[in-house]
Parts: structure tokens; sequence; C-alpha cells
């Protein structure tokens, strides 16, 4: 399958690309940088210049290619907003260009924060809050299968992580322990953040490529909650400096989200589709160390 890859050179989209090349597909990557197109390049992949904004160069690449992984997002907590309308519009685009085709459209979403419950791959969407735009677009993904897109949505916990590089939301607490000297959390620390490892959650985005019905969402969930107060004293060891509940709003626009409880379970994901997490776990990551200098 010829397959057209958004954030082909991000965090996620490193991995997912030599994935999908190393299980028979090709790639087209799209890419902002010349930086970019030569990562793609060595992973085998071909370039595509453009990127989210840039509603040309998605409907060039939809157009070329037998299915779609979209895994672009800006990341930028303090433009959130407008992330979140960008990667809409996205999504609008590549799905006029796909609708009709039957071709696979894959997207990167949220998994649902469901206090005092574990969500399941059952439950819908999050559609209130800082991010409820991203869990509208997920909707909206979803119900493309009336469209004749078999489109499904890989729904990632706020934690993918990979040691030494990549932490999800506990990068933002390494940062404020490694700033300040303190380790911090919210409140009593018993709200729970789901996890899973990069090198596991990159091969799911090919499985739903290649077998997920339409309308169908995936939970690239291993762990299924650890208290933050666990990981904030798991990040205070190892840089040695005291652990402590601080306000939520120590930690910036994100810190409301801090407080909520995000438990999340990929049980129906793996007997589903065979998926098995195997890679360390968020807490033995953090416990290895290795910290990039992210203060």
């Amino acid at each position: 399958m010829r397959v057209f890859v958004t954030g082909a050179s991000g965090s996620i989209g490193s991995v997912v690309v030599p994935d999908l090349i190393a299980a028979g597909h090709e790639v087209i990557g799209l890419v902002r940088s010349d930086a970019a197109a030569k990562t793609v390049t060595a992973a085998g992949g071909t370039p595509l210049r453009g990127g989210l904004t840039d509603l040309d160069s998605l409907r060039t690449g939809a157009a070329q290619a037998d299915g779609v992984v979209n895994l672009a997002f800006s990341n930028d907590w303090n433009n959130m907003d407008q992330g979140i309308e960008e990667e809409a519009r996205a999504v609008k685009t590549l799905a006029a260009a796909l609708a009709g085709s039957g071709k696979p459209f894959v997207h990167a979403g949220l998994t649902p924060m469901m206090p005092g419950h574990t969500s399941t791959e059952e439950d819908p969407d999050t559609t209130d809050g800082p991010t409820g735009g991203r869990g509208r677009t997920s909707q909206e993904i979803l119900a493309l299968a009336a469209q004749d897109i078999r489109s499904s949505v890989v729904r990632l916990p706020r934690s993918v992580h990979r040691r030494a590089s990549a932490y999800g939301f506990c990068s933002v607490l390494i940062a404020t322990a490694q700033k300040t000297g303190v380790s911090a959390y919210v409140g009593d620390g018993t709200q729970r953040w789901p996890a899973v490892n990069l090198l596991d959650a990159a091969p799911l985005f090919r499985i739903a490529l290649e077998d997920a019905a339409p309308g169908t969402a995936l939970h690239a969930v291993a762990d299924e909650g650890d208290t933050m107060k666990s990981l904030a004293e798991t990040i205070g060891g190892v840089l040695s400096v005291p652990v402590e509940s601080v306000p939520a709003e120590r930690f910036g626009v994100i810190g409301r989200m801090f407080a909520l409880d995000m438990a999340s379970s990929g049980a129906l994901t793996q007997e589903r589709f065979g998926w098995k997490p195997t890679h360390p776990s968020l807490i033995d990551d953090l416990a290895a160390g290795d910290y990039p200098s992210l203060g």
C-alpha cells in the first residue's frame, strides 16, 4: 500500500514510517524542512514538502496514496486553540480528498478523560475542556465511515514515552523539576495517567491501516494509570529533589488538565487486534533516568 503520512519526521512519525516500510508499504511523508526531508528519505520514504496549514500539499499527498495516516499536531501548549483549528481544517481537507474511495484514514487522537472511570475503546471522545476540540475532530473522523472512508482513530494517552527522548505530559514534570528543584504533583496526586511506550504505539497505526473496520477506535494504552504522585516521586528520586504538592496553576496552561483522572484501558484493542505492548513502562523509563535537559 502507498501511504501518505503527515508528521512523518516527528516523534511518533519517526517510528511509524520505518514500521510501515518494514511491513512492505511505500511511504510519502509530509515534511516542512530539509532536515525532515532527510529523515524521511533515510527511513526509505519519499518526502513531500508542505504542512497541516498547506492544504494543497494535503490534497496532493492524499491523491497519490492508497491510504492516509495523520500524525501531525502542533503540540504548542500556549497556542492550543490554534493547533486544534489547524488539525480540524486539515482533517476536513483529507476527508474531502478520500470521500467515496474506500481507502483507510488513520488518525492520532487522544484517550477519553472520564474521571473516576477507566475509559475504554467503547467510550465517546472527550469533547469539552482544553482539548475538547480534538475529541470533536476524532468523532468526525469516525463518522467518515458513512462517506465510504475506512476511518479509524488510534487514541493515544497523554504520556507517549521513550527513554532519553520523549515522555509526553511527564516531560513537563521533568522540566519543572529541573528548573525549580522540586518534583511537583497536583492536589493529593491520586489522579491517574495512562501511558504507552512509543515503540509499542507505532505498530498500532499500521495495524489500524491494514485491518481496522470503518469507524473503529483503538487504544494505544499499555499502562492504565500511574498516579501523578508516583510519577513525581520517581522523577524526584532520579533528580534527587524533594517531591511536593503544588497548585495546578504552577504548570501553566495545561495545569488544569493535570488535576484530572485520565485512566484508560487498551484491553479491547489487544483482544481484537492481537496488539501486545512489550517495551518498558513509563515508570521504568522514568526510573532509568537519561533525561534530556528540558528545564
